[in-house]
């Protein structure tokens, strides 16, 4: 991080050769998913913009060229601007008075970058993604917010309703003396208040996979799919948590290079403390929701095998009553069958005038069935 120590702005005309002209898009504009902003650029105004010395708000602009006009070059100056989804024509013109790299500016006019720190110069240009969590339908929305800061301005872009930057603002000015340390100060006050918007983002995540534990070994028919897509959003919140922690690091690094100022490091390894532990407890959930699924896997396999067991049971079962059945049957089928045999009137059947026909029918009859049972009994049919 450079010295920050406040120097004129160097007020000057347009670019010889223009960072960006109107009429030339950033290459990557057919990337950018946004609707079209149709309005005039006069019913856009700046969200937030002042002139701070020492600490204290001595201006407050209507507008980014009265802000160009009014920023005076004394030390302890600082101006502050807050956009909202800017016009490229706005972030052009931001980019021509403060002398913003081309490309710095193209990835703030695309926007959906990944977050990350670069030096342009005198300027860092930071991109951080400000996190809220929507419990209804359990998500987690993403706010992306660019910063460029500079030796005695910082510029705020924000492409989303979060971080909500109004809150940051009222804190550094009810706290002059943080103020009046420059530009490096806004950058820890817009790291603190993203980082610890990311809290409720963890309680959140926190209940959810508690609750689908719950559901897990409840045998709940959707826990799959809630497993699934509580995954995806801890994935992507580890997108926006993990990078933050390369960004603190390089900002720690120079330290002793650019001489920052000593409670402003303290500040900024507070924040970085914080980030840690975000990262951290992000891992974890992501290593949580893997073991819950593999878990779920387990018993959903359990619970199939267990279901199969009791069908091969319940059909063993039926198969034992069919042959009992079917040894029954059999049965009572030889004597019909030797019964159904004498009982057809035919003149000329060898025993039909036997005196002992009827008791050896009946014990040929009692001869069968005896031999049956013994064999169906041998078999454990019966």
């Amino acid at each position: 991080m450079p010295e920050w120590r406040p120097r004129p702005l160097r007020r000057r005309g347009r670019h010889p050769e223009p960072v960006m002209s109107h009429r030339e898009s950033a290459p990557e504009h057919s990337m950018d998913p946004r609707a079209a902003d149709e309005r005039p650029l006069a019913d856009r105004p700046l969200i937030d913009t002042a002139i701070y010395r020492h600490g204290v708000r001595i201006s407050t602009p209507e507008s980014l060229s009265e802000t160009y006009r009014q920023l005076p070059g004394a030390d302890g100056t600082m101006a502050w601007i807050g956009l909202y989804r800017p016009a490229e024509e706005e972030l052009l013109a931001a980019a021509d008075e403060f002398d913003l790299h081309k490309l710095a500016v193209e990835d703030a006019i695309v926007a959906h970058q990944r977050p990350k720190i670069e030096r342009y110069g005198d300027t860092l240009f930071v991109v951080l993604r400000a996190a809220t969590y929507l419990d209804d339908v359990e998500e987690v929305n993403f706010g992306e917010l660019h910063l460029f800061v500079g030796p005695n301005f910082v510029l705020t872009v924000r492409h989303g309703q979060a971080p909500d930057l109004s809150v940051v603002r009222r804190r550094m000015e009810t706290d002059q003396d943080l103020l009046r340390r420059g530009p490096e100060a806004v950058l820890y006050a817009v790291l603190d208040h993203v980082v610890d918007g990311y809290a409720p983002v963890i309680a959140g995540l926190q209940n959810d996979i508690d609750e689908i534990e719950t559901e897990v070994f409840d045998f709940e028919p959707h826990v799959s799919r809630r497993i699934y897509e509580l995954s995806r959003e801890v994935i992507e919140f580890q997108r926006a948590t993990r990078p933050l922690l390369a960004i603190l690091r390089s900002l720690e690094a120079g330290f002793e290079k650019y001489q920052i100022d000593e409670e402003l490091q303290r500040y900024l390894r507070d924040v970085a403390d914080h980030a840690t532990t975000v990262a951290e407890r992000v891992d974890g959930f992501r290593q949580m929701l893997d073991n819950i699924l593999a878990v779920n896997a387990t018993l959903v396999t359990q619970a199939q095998n267990e279901e199969m067991k009791r069908m091969t049971e319940a059909s063993y079962a039926q198969n034992e009553e069919i042959k009992r059945i079917s040894s029954w049957a059999a049965i009572l089928f030889a004597p019909t069958l030797i019964g159904t045999v004498y009982g057809m009137n035919f003149d000329v059947i060898p025993e039909l005038h036997w005196t002992l026909g009827y008791p050896f029918a009946i014990l040929l009859m009692l001869v069968v069935c005896l031999s049956l049972y013994a064999i169906f009994k041998r078999r454990n049919w019966l």
